[in-house]
């Protein structure tokens, strides 16, 4: 044993970075770690900002994972689809911690920063309104909050323009020989129920060594759904703890709209046949 400091170089760790790729350049940090600019004077608005800046990071991530999931499925490569769906599932379980450190601010902490918010609030978050158009909740009432951003408003309408995760999921189950006819030709508009599809899905559990491909992509459709679900009801929880009852900051009923959001069902079929197996 030796009291000497540890001097990696000795291992042959590189230490001189002058006109090299460091860890910080590979990363961006000088951009990430100056991109947090609060303007209030309370000491807790740098959490609120981190928190949300890390949950669109993670977003982003998703959406990438989701759309390679849908072109996955459309080749008929269940098994990496089955991958990315299980990331995703996991993105959203850090998405859901991250609440748990939001709910440490105190309702007197919020509001000593919660002028410095304006309008802002996280139903405009346009990375999150892509992963409910990329699954299938297709409300189009909510592109207004986007159109002031052309850019934005674009890579919404592409999504749109294409079947969604759960259209995907279900055009396979056709090409499987499953009869779901009844469903929507126009992939842009909110999609219905479909007692076909249900019929299908019932199929497949029934008989999952028969039907395995499409048994798995069920279960990783429900299992993201489930950690889907679990960070919408955090939410409502985080923001009746800290505000309780009181409007949202862009206009929203707050908590009375969060709860409306939990009744959203994004792959309906897949859980009321739980109920007729």
């Amino acid at each position: 044993m030796t009291s000497e400091p540890y001097d990696p170089s000795v291992e042959g760790a590189q230490m001189s970075f002058d006109g090299r790729m460091s860890y910080g350049d590979y990363l961006g940090l000088d951009q990430i770690l100056n991109a947090q600019h609060p303007r209030s004077s309370s000491p807790d608005e740098l959490l609120f900002i981190i928190q949300h800046q890390t949950s669109e990071l993670w977003m982003k991530l998703a959406i990438s994972e989701i759309k390679q999931a849908i072109t996955a499925i459309e080749d008929g490569h269940h098994p990496q689809a089955s991958k990315m769906l299980a990331r995703t599932a996991r993105i959203f379980e850090q998405l859901n911690s991250a609440w748990d450190v939001l709910r440490t601010m105190t309702p007197s902490e919020y509001a000593a920063m919660r002028p410095s918010l304006g309008q802002s609030s996280g139903f405009q978050s346009h990375q999150y309104r892509a992963i409910e158009y990329l699954v299938g909740n297709r409300n189009l009432a909510m592109l207004a909050p986007h159109e002031h951003v052309p850019a934005v408003m674009a890579e919404l309408e592409a999504i749109l323009a294409r079947p969604s995760l759960y259209d995907t999921a279900i055009h396979a189950l056709a090409k499987s020989g499953f009869d779901v006819s009844g469903e929507r030709s126009n992939v842009r508009e909110q999609r219905q129920a479909n007692p076909k599809v249900e019929a299908a899905w019932a199929q497949v559990y029934r008989d999952p060594a028969k039907y395995w491909t499409q048994y798995e992509l069920a279960e990783k459709l429900v299992d993201f759904e489930d950690y889907f679900r679990r960070w919408r009801f955090n939410h409502v929880t985080t923001v009746e703890r800290v505000i309780g009852f009181k409007r949202g900051t862009g206009g929203t009923g707050g908590v009375s709209y969060l709860k409306r959001m939990l009744d959203v069902v994004l792959f309906p079929e897949l859980w009321s046949v739980r109920t007729a197996l």
